[in-house]
């Protein structure tokens, strides 16, 4: 089997004002000629080690079950940066959402042949890096056309955004919450139950009419189940 390279990279956000690094995976059939989907995560070295994602990506290409993609990790420089930039209420949400819409994607969009429709974009995440990826796509719904909720954390801030939210068919969302996440560790030391709030977005969401796929698996609030979950994920979200 032919594998993909990853490159990595490093731009300057005026948003955050800082550099932030890319981690990504080009396919092993890569070329100027043919377009290519987005796959932007957040939590974005996780994505890469843990989920082995280019790993996944390159069988599912070869095996011919999805169409071509390009994933882009975005990874956080530490557990207070990421509280920062993915929790609704951190105090660079805002600025690392429109980083997402307003600059990662139009760098993406002139370096490599995407199709620049939100339905050519999508965004991917695990726990909180869920979240900020609903938030993303709840801010910018033309940009970003596809959403893939691994286990989310959810909170009111993102509840009342779903409530407020009025163009449901924008983008297609996939949502998987673990049957045993009933007490997950926080970076704060404390714990929260995942599955109720999860199972509220769920409804919220149903009941607005968004083009929904949602499943409860037996399981925890581990990578142990996101990695095996990848591989359906893209193939329901790229599948050929």
């Amino acid at each position: 089997m032919t594998t993909g390279k990853v490159e990595d990279l490093s731009i300057y956000s005026k948003e955050l004002q800082e550099d932030m690094q890319l981690l990504v995976y080009l396919p092993s059939n890569f070329s100027p000629l043919y377009k290519y989907t987005l796959v932007i995560a957040s939590d974005g070295k996780d994505y890469f080690q843990l989920g082995r994602i280019p790993r996944v990506v390159d069988e599912l290409l070869a095996n011919q079950e999805i169409e071509n993609i390009i994933v882009v990790g975005v990874p956080y420089k530490s557990v207070s940066d990421r509280n920062k930039k993915y929790e609704p209420t951190g105090e660079q949400h805002g600025a690392y959402v429109r980083f997402l819409a307003h600059e990662l994607v139009p760098f993406l969009d002139e370096k490599y042949p995407t199709y620049q429709v939100g339905m050519g974009r999508a965004l991917i995440g695990d726990s909180l890096a869920a979240t900020v990826s609903l938030m993303a796509a709840l801010k910018y719904p033309n940009i970003f056309g596809r959403v893939i909720l691994q286990s989310p954390k959810v909170g009111e801030d993102m509840l009342k955004t779903v409530e407020a939210f009025n163009s449901a068919n924008s983008f297609t969302v996939y949502h998987v919450i673990g049957k045993e996440e009933t007490a997950v560790k926080l970076s704060n030391g404390g714990t929260e139950d995942f599955v109720e709030p999860n199972r509220k977005l769920n409804n919220l969401m149903k009941n607005k009419g968004f083009s929904i796929f949602y499943e409860e698996f037996d399981g925890d609030h581990t990578w142990k189940h996101w990695q095996p979950d990848l591989r359906r994920a893209l193939i329901q979200n790229f599948g050929m």
